[in-house]
C-alpha cells in the first residue's frame, strides 16, 4: 500500500495517526507511507525520528480573534492546495488519510480534487472544523465517540474508536518503582496535555503541599515549559515532579488515578487501560469539544469532571480520597471505563481503508 497520512499540531492528531501507520505496517509490511504535517507544529520533530518520511506544508488555523487576519490564512490555505497536489502526484498514494489539525483541510481537499481515495478520522465528540468541511469531500469518516456520529452522511461515517487505543492495550507495564516510586502504594498521575497548561501550572502548584501525608504517591508530568515554574516550592515526599515521561502510557498501567484534560487521546488511553479518571476539560478548545468527551465518560459513570474554574485543592483531594478509599465505586469506574474501549480501533480503521482501495 502507497498511503499519505497527514496530521498535525498536537499529540492528539499526532500519536493517532502514528498508530494507523503502525497497523498499516504490521498488515503490509512492505508499503510506503509519506507524512504531511506543518512546519513548525511537534510533528516536524517526532516523526522524522521514526524514520517516517515527512514533508511539511505551512499553514495555519483560521483566527477567531481578529477576522482580518484570516485573510492571510486563505492566501496560505490556497498555497497549502497548490502544494500539496504537486506532493500527492509525486507520490501517487493509493489513499490520504486525515487525522486532524488544520493541515487536514488543504492536503485532503487537493486529494479529493486530484480524484484520490480519501478518508478522514474525527477523534472528538464535536468534529472541528477542517473535518466537517472535509465531510463534504472525503470517501469515509471514522470517529472515537458514538457522540459524533450525528454530525455526518450516515452512508460514509463508521464508529472506529480511537486507533491509539489499540497501541495502548499491546504496550508493556512498567512498574511505578521506575520512577523511584513504591509498589506498595497506590499512584495518582497529573498530567494536562502534551504541552502542559499555563493556567493549570498555576493552580496545580497550589494543590501540591496539601498531598502531604497523604497514603498515595503523586506525579505531576507539568509539560517541558512549566517545569521551572515548580522550582522554589517545597515538594512533599510522596510527590514527584516530572517535565515529560517518555513511557507515560507504560507507567499508566501501573497507575490508579489520573487527572487530565479530556482531549481524544486521553480518553482513549484511559478507556483502554480502564483506569478511574478526574477530568479537567480545557475551557480553550472549539465548541467546548473537551467537555463534551468527558461527557460522555461521565454520563456511563467512567470519570469524575471538574471543570477549570472549579479545580481547587479542597474539590481536587476529596475526590482522590473518594474514589482511592471506595473500593465499590472505584471498580464500578473501572469496569464502566473499559467498557468504553474499543480494543480493535487501528484495525477497524485499517480494514475501511482496504476496503476503499479495493
Amino acid at each position: 500500500m502507497r498511503a499519505i497520512v497527514v496530521a498535525g499540531g498536537t499529540g492528539g492528531h499526532i500519536y493517532p495517526a502514528l498508530a494507523i501507520i503502525n497497523k498499516i505496517k504490521e498488515k503490509e509490511p512492505k508499503s510506503e507511507i509519506l507524512y504531511i504535517g506543518t512546519t513548525d507544529r511537534m510533528e516536524k520533530d517526532i516523526v522524522p525520528k521514526l524514520g517516517i518520511k515527512f514533508i511539511g506544508i505551512e499553514m495555519m488555523g483560521l483566527n477567531r480573534r481578529n477576522p482580518l487576519k484570516n485573510f492571510t490564512v486563505l492566501k496560505k490555505y490556497s498555497d497549502a492546495i497548490k502544494k500539496a497536489k504537486k506532493v500527492i502526484k509525486e507520490f501517487n498514494p493509493d489513499i490520504v488519510i486525515g487525522v486532524g489539525g488544520y493541515i487536514t483541510a488543504p492536503v485532503l481537499y487537493a486529494a479529493h480534487s486530484l480524484k484520490y481515495k480519501t478518508i478522514i478520522h474525527e477523534q472528538n465528540s464535536i468534529p472541528g472544523v477542517s473535518n466537517k468541511f472535509l465531510s463534504k469531500f472525503v470517501d469515509r469518516v471514522c470517529v472515537s465517540l458514538p457522540g459524533s456520529l450525528k454530525y455526518f452522511n450516515k452512508n460514509k461515517v463508521v464508529y472506529t474508536g480511537n486507533p491509539r487505543s489499540e497501541e495502548i492495550i499491546s504496550v508493556k507495564k512498567v512498574s511505578k518503582t521506575t520512577l523511584g516510586l513504591s509498589q506498595a502504594k497506590k499512584l495518582v498521575i497529573i498530567v494536562m496535555g502534551s504541552l502542559g497548561s499555563i493556567t493549570m501550572t498555576e493552580k496545580i502548584k497550589k494543590l501540591i503541599g496539601d498531598f502531604k501525608g497523604k497514603n498515595y504517591q503523586v506525579v505531576i508530568v507539568t509539560g517541558k515549559n512549566y517545569y521551572d515554574d515548580y522550582k522554589k516550592l517545597t515538594i512533599p515526599s510522596n510527590v514527584k515532579l516530572v517535565p515529560f515521561l517518555d513511557n507515560f502510557i507504560n507507567i499508566l498501567k501501573d497507575t490508579d488515578l489520573i487527572i487530565s484534560r479530556a482531549g481524544a487521546s486521553t480518553i482513549a488511553e484511559i478507556t483502554a487501560i480502564g483506569i478511574p479518571a478526574i477530568l479537567v476539560p480545557s475551557p480553550y478548545v472549539t465548541h467546548n469539544h473537551q467537555y463534551m468527551n468527558a461527557k460522555e465518560l461521565e454520563e456511563a459513570k467512567a470519570c469524575k469532571i471538574v471543570t477549570e474554574e472549579d479545580f481547587s485543592s479542597k474539590e481536587i483531594i476529596s475526590k482522590i480520597d473518594e474514589l482511592l478509599n471506595d473500593s465499590k465505586t472505584y471498580q464500578e469506574m473501572q469496569i464502566n471505563s473499559r467498557k468504553l474501549g474499543i480494543k480493535d480501533s487501528a484495525t477497524k480503521i485499517y480494514e475501511e481503508i482496504r476496503k476503499l482501495i479495493g
